[in-house]
C-alpha cells in the first residue's frame, strides 16, 4: 500500500470500529463474516494502519468502499452512510426511519387535547343548565 495517499491522521482501525458502531453491526458479527475471532477484530480495530487485503476483505463485509475506511471523517461519516450504505443481507443492522414527523406527532396531540377540553367544558355547560333549569 502507498502511504503517502494516506492521511497522516489516518487510523483505519478507529476507523473501521467507528463504521461498525454508525452501521450498528457488533464485533462478533463482523468476526464472523471475515471467518475471525472477535478477539482478533478487536486487534485489527487497535492497528493504525492496515494492509490493503485486509482493507477490502473487511469493506466487502461492511458493504462499504475501502475508500470509505482510509479517508473515514467524523465530518462525513454520517452523510456518507446515510447515502450509500446499502446492506445486502438485512441481518446485522437496524436502519430506523421514522414514518412520521415526531413534531406532527406532538401539534397533532396537543389539538386533540384542546378539542378534548373544549368538549369537557361543553358538557359541564350543558350539565350546569339542566341542573339549573330543574
Amino acid at each position: 500500500m502507498n502511504t503517502d495517499t494516506v492521511s497522516p491522521k489516518a487510523h483505519h482501525g478507529r476507523n473501521v470500529k467507528r463504521l461498525r458502531e454508525i452501521l450498528g453491526i457488533k464485533q462478533e458479527v463482523l468476526a464472523d463474516k471475515l471467518e475471525l475471532s472477535q478477539q482478533t477484530v478487536s486487534k485489527l480495530e487497535n492497528k493504525e494502519i492496515l494492509d490493503k487485503e485486509t482493507l477490502t476483505k473487511i469493506a466487502e463485509a461492511l458493504h462499504i468502499p475501502v475508500e470509505a475506511i482510509e479517508n473515514f471523517n467524523d465530518e462525513g461519516a454520517l452523510n456518507f452512510v446515510a447515502n450509500t450504505f446499502n446492506n445486502h443481507d438485512n441481518s446485522s443492522t437496524i436502519s430506523y426511519q421514522p414514518t412520521f414527523n415526531p413534531i406532527d406527532k406532538i401539534v397533532e396531540l396537543y389539538t386533540e387535547k384542546e378539542a378534548l377540553y373544549e368538549r369537557m367544558i361543553q358538557e359541564k355547560n350543558e350539565l350546569i343548565e339542566k341542573l339549573l333549569s330543574k
